[in-house]
């Protein structure tokens, strides 16, 4: 018997008030059904086995807007905690090499190259990272990934001169290689 505010239900009023398990529909966008989801509606992981092992690259960017105080710092070597710029650009090539960890249904992949250019604006900075692979699936996500730990830790290092600043416009430039063929964003 199950108890239920102060008083005791049996099995008969329990089974009642259960709702019924439905098996969800499997998402689609458009008429595309999506990868990560199977047919009965559950996150998978994507199975990449038969799939042509070609050469792919894909290259993605972001950028931190800072005061010009923050920026200041960085140009004068005063920051604290050392060069916010290159701990950025180390950041970024191991969250690269560790997305799989990151992001749940990613495939740990053996990057060949991994680059994050970190380049002074009139507000800040832009990051680019460029991820290559020879592999079944692409590294959009290690790409991506790389440069928003770099953004982060940009962050993090000039955090306590300046907490109002931005990371964004995060996206992903242009790949090649794969079943899909290459993208470049206009």
């Amino acid at each position: 018997m199950a108890k239920r505010g102060s008083r005791t239900v049996g099995p008969a009023a329990t089974a009642r008030t259960r709702r019924p398990t439905v098996a969800p529909r499997q998402p689609t966008v458009g008429k595309t059904r999506l990868s990560h989801v199977g047919a009965d509606g559950k996150a998978r992981m994507v199975d990449v086995g038969d799939k042509a092992v070609t050469d792919r690259e894909a290259v993605a960017r972001g950028r931190v807007s800072m005061s010009a105080a923050a920026r200041r710092q960085i140009r004068t070597g005063a920051v604290k905690k050392g060069d916010p710029l290159q701990a950025a650009r180390l950041a970024g090539i191991l969250a690269a090499k560790r997305t799989s960890e990151l992001i749940p249904l990613c495939h740990p992949l053996m990057v060949s190259h991994v680059s994050v250019e970190i380049l002074p604006t009139r507000t800040g900075y832009n990051i680019e990272a460029r991820v290559r692979t020879s592999g079944q699936t692409g590294v959009e996500m290690e790409a991506l990934t790389a440069v928003a730990i770099a953004g982060l830790t940009i962050y993090d290092m000039l955090k306590a001169v300046d907490k109002a600043m931005v990371i964004g416009e995060i996206c992903l430039v242009e790949k090649r290689g794969g079943k899909s063929g290459d993208y470049r964003r206009d």
